[in-house]
């Protein structure tokens, strides 16, 4: 009996253990990734780009505008009170990110 209760105890103790981890590597890799994008002018992002949003998402409002090395655009864009965030490539095709 005395080994059951100390091995329930041991799986208890290290699946804590175990989800206590999990969220500091989740942050850690959003930290990372929302650096490798550097902010742009308006101006600055492409055509493409711009009609993709257009269509995509009428009656928005490019709010700020992000490029990275891979050139590829963060957009932050927002309609009334709403804001959105979409990821596009240079020539205007959408990314999931």
């Amino acid at each position: 009996m005395k080994k059951l209760i100390l091995s329930a105890a041991i799986v208890l103790g290290s699946l804590t253990v175990n989800a206590a981890v999990l969220p500091a590597i989740s942050i850690t890799q959003s930290i990372i990734f929302q650096d490798a994008f550097t902010e742009v002018a308006a101006d600055q992002v492409p055509a493409a780009v711009k009609s993709t949003v257009e269509k995509s998402f009428p009656n928005t409002k490019l709010e700020k505008a992000y490029k990275n090395d891979k050139n590829e655009y963060k957009l932050e864009i927002s309609s009334g009170d709403k804001k959105y965030t979409i990821f596009t490539d240079a020539s205007g095709n959408i990314i999931k990110k």
